[in-house]
């Protein structure tokens, strides 16, 4: 028999980051948070903890975490339906926490809305909500660190079903003053290679995926770095490059004229994926729902 009082506190160390706040989390004292740990590791016979700033789980620790969180997802899902069982006392009345990764163009367009009416749908549940480049958010999902993603893979990660969502278009786009200042004399490898250009983080490929379809060849862009979406689209009407944007999330400030395509016409199209294990808990399935309906309404909905 397993201990889930010990479980409850490995999964709570892994998303509060820390015994103290898992600690508070749980309602019990940093002390208790760590000897059950110590316990489950003995029992186990290897670490299943890398204590730090965060606390991460090893491979082990994580196999224990997707555990718990699926029972956890199975008992609210025995709660609805008898709900003569109650909420019970104790460590079991702990909300339900899901892991999903998303891609931060999605989180910052039609994603909270889905996001949203599940909370509005299962008050008991929360949202961790990870964020990654759409073509690696399906590594979360395949090392188990989360429940479900979106992501650009079509292909399935094993054990999972994948559905299509739509297309996110991105737009090569700048502000009128910056496009006058550098490309004058057209778009193409010459005037790419001098002028600025805003890309996301490390993982981001957009402006490289774009630059190839427009030139028939890779070409070095000078880069800024900028990490936020918000401030991603303000860099570029501030004049500071040239970036990839969600079509829908510049309509505005094309029409308005402090942005203006690049190459007028010319999109680059995303598909986005929406993963999660097969004979997922109700809860999940519910999360798939919302997400789905999310994606295809709304004025950022993926065409």
């Amino acid at each position: 028999m397993l201990d889930y009082a010990a479980l409850n506190a490995l999964a709570a160390v892994v998303r509060e980051g820390s015994f103290e706040r898992a600690a508070r989390a749980l309602h019990v004292t940093p002390s208790a948070v760590s000897q059950r740990i110590k316990q489950l590791e003995e029992r186990t016979g290897g670490a299943l903890l890398v204590r730090g700033q965060p606390c991460v789980a090893t491979e082990a620790g994580l196999q224990l975490c997707r555990h718990v969180e699926r029972v956890g997802m199975l008992e609210h899902e025995l709660r609805d339906a008898l709900p003569a069982l109650g909420m019970g006392s104790g460590e079991a009345d702990e909300r339900v926490t899901v892991r999903v990764a998303v891609n931060a163009d999605s989180l910052a367009t039609w994603f909270v809305s889905a996001a949203a009416a599940f909370a509005a749908q299962e008050p008991a549940a929360l949202l961790d909500l990870t964020v990654d480049d759409q073509d690696h958010t399906a590594e979360r999902l395949r090392s188990g660190a989360v429940l479900a993603a979106v992501t650009a893979l079509a292909q399935p990660v094993a054990g999972c079903n994948s559905e299509a969502l739509g297309t996110m278009h991105y737009v090569a786009a700048a502000s009128p003053a910056f496009v006058r200042a550098h490309f004058a004399k057209g778009v193409g490898a010459r005037t790419l290679a001098s002028a600025p250009s805003l890309v996301f983080d490390r993982k981001d490929r957009l402006q490289a995926r774009w630059v190839r379809r427009i030139c028939h060849r890779n070409v070095e862009t000078p880069r800024h770095w900028i990490p936020s979406p918000n401030a991603f689209v303000e860099a570029a009407c501030s004049g500071m490059g040239w970036g990839m944007h969600p079509a829908s999330m510049v309509a505005d400030a094309i029409r308005e004229g402090k942005l203006v395509a690049l190459v007028p016409g010319s999109t680059l199209p995303v598909p986005l994926y929406w993963q999660q294990a097969r004979a997922s808990p109700r809860l999940l399935e519910k999360l798939g729902a919302a997400v789905r309906a999310a994606a295809g309404q709304g004025a950022h909905a993926l065409a």
